[in-house]
């Protein structure tokens, strides 16, 4: 069978996905994993053959209804995870009516719950398309439990100290998207029809973010002078400027700023990981690692569930001693006898099985939908080729707006997608194999600086 996997931000999608490719290329299926515009082009020009498109969302935008029509048009089916989740508020009702429709439920073949709480709220929602919908936990949270950490094992550029992982999301101030550009994009997606009080509430939630910014480059700096013997790693949420950081924190001693790659072995090595509103404090609580959650004013937009976990602190003081106390429990050995029982508010909410990945459940759908019409003879020499052809067009466009901004206009990288790299890729696939006990001899090309072939040799 052949399916396409896209993916919208590789720092916190591509591992969970690699996963599920090679898991599908082990049992005998061929897998592109790519950026949306790639797979899409593929598609329309016919030269990759009908299959399973596996989308990041069913966002009801008038656009992304038009692409998935032309895709389903084309022979193939289209399945989905949405990658945002919804965990991080109490409740499922308003992500599901904002992020599906009964329109874009009705063009997917099947769409996967990354819990209890979600499944069952989409099929009390959309009754009729329930079952479509599949309660199979994500890849990214496969990844989180132990047995995956020698996948991850030791981040490069990692303090000689040991460290605490302060992980930010106060993305309405230092994205690298302007706050107006954010606006016009959710406009784009229609989610402002969809949530009336959504305009306005952007506005207030950037208002706060500034707050909280200022607090934690404060508190930052509180730590880097009063602790017992540690560093600080600021990362960066996927979407904010590290050179935002770089310039509220620079001169900071003691304090690494570092963006690159998934957080998760970030998670894994760090003797504690400190947020406000961010989905890494649930992530860390499955992985059974101590978070403490910074919270030095009344917010009024603050996530409830991220903000419930772990030790609560308010103040400079208590965050400093929570945090020495909890990185002298470390250094003692202390955190083995920690409860390794997740609360109710995240089990309801990311579906944790021990004895079957939710990847391989995944796969399992994807099979159920084949009906041979999605196994056809894919031609990946003139992909191939269609991919440099992108390359050279894409390269002649940079050189254009570098050379003449005024004419052809500036050039912008695309932060959200970097170059993937030939090396670093094939050692993910290798590693991921290793750890799943994977025999079948697995073939990983990367066929574009944003498209990876993954298939049995």
């Amino acid at each position: 069978m052949n399916i396409y996997i896209d993916v919208e931000i590789p720092s916190r999608e591509l591992d969970g996905k690699l996963l599920l490719a090679t898991l599908a290329a082990s049992k005998g299926h061929k897998v592109i994993v790519s950026n949306l515009s790639e797979i899409l082009l593929g598609l329309k020009k016919r030269i990759l053959a009908p299959g399973i498109f596996h989308t990041t969302s069913l966002v009801p935008g008038t656009e992304k209804i038009f692409r998935h029509q032309l895709i389903i048009d084309n022979g193939s089916k289209i399945t989905s995870m949405d990658e945002e989740g919804g965990l991080v508020d109490h409740g499922y009702d308003k992500f599901a009516r904002i992020r599906y429709s009964n329109q874009t439920l009705e063009q997917s073949s099947a769409t996967f719950g990354w819990g209890p709480e979600d499944t069952d709220t989409l099929k009390r929602i959309y009754p009729t398309q329930s079952n479509k919908i599949h309660n199979t936990g994500s890849p990214r949270a496969d990844l989180w439990k132990s047995n995956f950490s020698e996948y991850w094992g030791i981040p490069q550029n990692v303090p000689d100290r040991p460290f605490l992982l302060v992980s930010s999301n106060t993305h309405s101030v230092s994205s690298i998207r302007p706050f107006y550009q954010n606006i016009k994009y959710l406009k784009r997606l229609g989610l402002f029809q969809s949530d009336p009080e959504l305009f306005s509430n952007q506005f207030k939630i950037a208002a706060e973010d500034s707050l909280k910014t200022y607090k934690f480059i404060e508190a930052i700096k509180y730590l880097a002078s009063n602790n017992n013997g540690f560093d600080v790693v600021l990362r960066p949420h996927p979407i904010e400027n590290i050179e935002a950081w770089k310039v509220f924190l620079g001169d900071i001693p003691n304090v690494y700023i570092i963006k690159k790659d998934s957080i998760t072995p970030w998670v894994n090595n760090a003797f504690a990981v400190m947020h406000n509103n961010c989905t890494t404090a649930i992530e860390a609580t499955v992985s059974n690692k101590p978070v403490v959650t910074y919270i030095p004013f009344k917010q009024k937009y603050g996530r409830e569930i991220p903000n419930e976990l772990g030790h609560r602190v308010e103040t400079l003081e208590e965050l400093s001693q929570t945090v020495n106390a909890l990185f002298d429990d470390m250094k003692s050995d202390n955190q083995k006898n920690m409860d390794k029982k997740i609360p109710e508010i995240v089990s309801k909410k990311i579906n944790i099985n021990e004895d079957e990945l939710a990847a391989e459940k995944i796969i399992k759908v994807w099979e159920s939908l084949d009906d041979k019409s999605l196994s056809k003879t894919i031609y990946w020499v003139k992909f191939y080729w269609l991919l440099k052809i992108i390359d050279f067009r894409r390269l002649v466009g940079k050189f254009k707006r570098k050379l003449s901004p005024s004419r052809f206009g500036s050039y912008k990288e695309n932060h959200k997608f970097p170059l993937l790299k030939k090396h670093d890729i094939f050692e993910r696939v290798k590693r991921l194999q290793h750890v799943l006990g994977i025999e079948e001899k697995i073939e990983c090309k990367l066929l574009s600086d944003r498209t990876i072939l993954v298939k049995k040799s």
